[in-house]
């Protein structure tokens, strides 16, 4: 069975040949970019080149580069634990900035290239380099004074794929971007294997404004992403993304550990524990504001796990499967030492509170209504110390599932308590 390891390489080599220059992984604290909190795609760090901010024919020698990028997405993180969300995830990534170019397969030149050069890269790339079987394929059908993408279409039908494979979408599936309140974005294809959206070709044509309006940009921009854990999927045919190489060791190390983990709780450790490493290992550390204040909820969270299967003391064995089978990529992965001390720092922190919350949760959490519930929350919250996301964690697991209501009346419960706390100048 082909292992991520060697996928990595294939998809390097592949493109490599092809005039692509191969750029390390950025670190998921953006640089210069003050837009995201943390980097959400393989694009990010290269959108000053989209923009022509920055020339890669000046910076890389060539207008074509490719990035295996660590990303993480902060909006999934309530939606951990079902089969396909994750939090940090790797994106497989082909780009080109260029006002122009042949847009001819067959140039393996450092020229720029467009749709036509991106799609048939990865038709051949995942044919016959992996073996795959492409089941359909989606387009932008057009809308608000933005056209049918018609080249895709005719492109996809040279391949030899028929009208009823090619799938046409509106904006909220065939337009991607921007990541942020502005930047580059534009039309995409979509590349299904096994029914699973495995590949997203974007074609930068745009820049949206912080106000939503449209400009066309000077350079015509290529930006691919394909997600190796979906990816893997589809190549080993697991059940969910979760039984891939990519997880077997630390998932391994877990079940041997405690063989009766159910499901949903195996993959929100899998996936906070992994994220948590890579994040504290790019220099994030637990606090109470923005990307600090992600880390601190996912280790909580993932303590929260780790307390009840009694998996606490065995804290080391698991931040190290997840050390061995990444830190031949990530060369700081191998400051284990930094990132156990921070995960414990910030466990030892927080033992006290969340054995005294779960103690008192059944006792407390007694209700006949939303609103009674919502009231014992805050008295969990105001009086123990427990945070709310924790407390709705122990309710989903009991199946009651927290709305959008709930939390604005814990929101106007925490500005009074807020009003009666502040202190008055006499």
């Amino acid at each position: 069975m082909i292992t991520s390891e060697e996928v990595r390489k294939l998809f390097i080599n592949f493109f490599e040949k092809r005039g692509h220059k191969n750029i390390p992984s950025s670190s998921l604290i953006p640089s210069d970019d003050l837009s995201v909190l943390l980097i959400p795609a393989g694009m990010q760090p290269l959108k000053k080149y989209f923009t022509g901010e920055k020339n890669a024919l000046n910076d890389f020698g060539t207008q074509r580069l490719i990035s295996i990028q660590k990303c993480f997405r902060t909006t999934d993180i309530d939606e951990i634990g079902d089969e396909r969300h994750l939090t940090f995830f790797e994106m497989l990534g082909n780009f080109s900035f260029s006002p122009v170019g042949s847009d001819d397969p067959s140039d393996y030149s450092n020229s720029g290239y467009f749709k036509k050069s991106a799609i048939y890269w990865a038709y051949e790339f995942l044919i016959q380099e992996l073996g795959l079987k492409i089941d359909y394929v989606s387009i932008f059908k057009g809308e608000n004074n933005i056209p049918l993408d018609e080249e895709a279409k005719k492109i996809w039908l040279s391949l030899g794929l028929s009208e009823d494979q090619i799938k046409l979408f509106g904006r909220e599936d065939n337009f991607w971007g921007p990541t942020g309140d502005e930047g580059p974005c534009g039309p995409t294809t979509e590349i299904y294997v096994d029914n699973i959206e495995i590949w997203n070709l974007v074609f930068n044509e745009y820049y949206q404004e912080k106000n939503g309006v449209l400009r066309k940009l000077n350079l015509r921009g290529v930006d691919t992403g394909m997600g190796l854990e979906r990816l893997m999927k589809v190549i080993q045919k697991t059940e969910t993304i979760f039984e891939t190489d990519l997880f077997e060791p630390l998932r391994i190390t877990l079940l041997n550990l405690k063989s009766d983990i159910n499901q949903r709780d195996l993959r929100i450790i899998l996936d906070h524990l992994r994220s948590s490493v890579f994040l504290i290992s790019d220099g994030v550390l637990p606090s109470n504001l923005e990307r600090g204040y992600i880390l601190r909820r996912i280790l909580r969270r993932l303590m929260l796990k780790l307390v009840k299967y009694n998996l606490l003391d065995y804290l080391d064995q698991l931040v190290l499967a997840v050390k061995n089978k990444f830190n031949s990529i990530y060369e700081n992965l191998n400051n284990y030492d930094k990132i156990i001390n921070v995960i414990k720092g910030e466990f030892v922190s927080f033992e006290k509170t969340l054995r005294r919350g779960l103690n008192k949760f059944d006792r407390i959490v007694v209700y006949r209504n939303r609103e009674e519930m919502i009231e014992k929350l805050f008295i969990m919250f105001s009086s123990y110390g427990l945070p709310l996301d924790i407390s709705a964690e122990i309710l989903k697991e009991r199946g009651v599932f927290l709305d959008n209501k709930d939390l604005e009346l814990f929101q106007i419960l925490f500005k009074k308590h807020q009003e009666v706390s502040r202190p008055t100048n006499e």
